[in-house]
């Protein structure tokens, strides 16, 4: 019998910074990053928390975010 990760999804609760109202993959990771790699975007818990809350989650503007932020 194979190992099997369960996701503990309370306890990815205490580390999840998204703030996008009623997300159905709040604290799923791995749904998460699923969802937004087909959507070619990148997923909130990678942006710093005061650009999260622009739901630009583009892969563009996550690049401009960081370059800003790196570069203040």
């Amino acid at each position: 019998m194979k190992n099997q990760r369960i996701c503990n999804q309370k306890e990815n609760m205490k580390g999840c910074t998204c703030t996008y109202p009623n997300c159905p993959r709040k604290g799923i990771c791995c749904e998460c990053i699923r969802y937004h790699r087909k959507m070619n975007q990148v997923p909130g818990c990678l942006f710093p928390q005061d650009s999260e809350k622009s739901y630009d989650r583009s892969i563009e503007n996550f690049i401009k975010v960081w370059n800003k932020k790196l570069n203040t």
